[in-house]
């Protein structure tokens, strides 16, 4: 006999939604994290500009570990370097950022060159001055994803070295150099 509030009614009905974080909470949270960070080491000195560089790269680091993991488990093994970096280009960056990397280049010796024309995280940002000011001024927002990128890889089993560079936003360029 099934009644009002039978359990097995309740649990058959039930379907488990997929946990996601809304987009603006995440653009809010990064905003938030990197200046929270800049302002607590005085940015006045390259020593320090390397702090606040190293603590957000760490933090990235661990997120790209995480998120990889996770959406990998049920995947089989990469064949090769390449393939790692296609699927950072095509399927983790559809996930982080709902769209593919615009454009992927590769000396086909360890170095690839990542090109996001609408980076997610600067389209939102500008300042008075524009141009080199307003990239300047972002450079602190690209160690995040660097170390996001390199975390995955790290955990795919590519150990590298990620640096960016935005010369006018929104656009992004990351270059990839895999450690051998």
């Amino acid at each position: 006999m099934s009644g009002f509030g039978d359990v097995s009614t309740i649990s058959s009905n039930y379907v488990q939604q997929p946990r996601l974080a809304n987009e603006s909470c995440m653009d809010f949270f990064l905003i938030e994290m990197v200046d929270t960070i800049c302002r607590t080491a005085s940015t006045e000195t390259d020593a320090d500009s390397e702090a606040v560089f190293y603590k957000l790269e760490t933090l990235g680091y661990a997120v790209g570990q995480r998120l990889v993991e996770r959406f990998t488990k049920d995947r089989p093994r990469f064949a090769d370097t390449l393939d790692v970096v296609k699927f950072i280009c095509k399927d983790f960056w559809t996930i982080m950022f709902k769209k593919q990397i615009d454009n992927l280049k590769t000396n086909h010796r360890g170095v690839y060159v990542l090109q996001d024309n609408n980076f997610r995280w600067f389209m939102r940002m500008s300042t008075d001055i524009g141009g080199a000011d307003s990239a300047r001024k972002a450079s602190p927002y690209v160690w995040f994803p660097c170390g996001i990128i390199r975390g995955a890889l790290a955990n795919l089993g590519v150990p590298s070295v990620v640096v960016a560079e935005t010369s006018n936003l929104p656009q992004c360029t990351f270059q990839i150099k895999i450690v051998q």
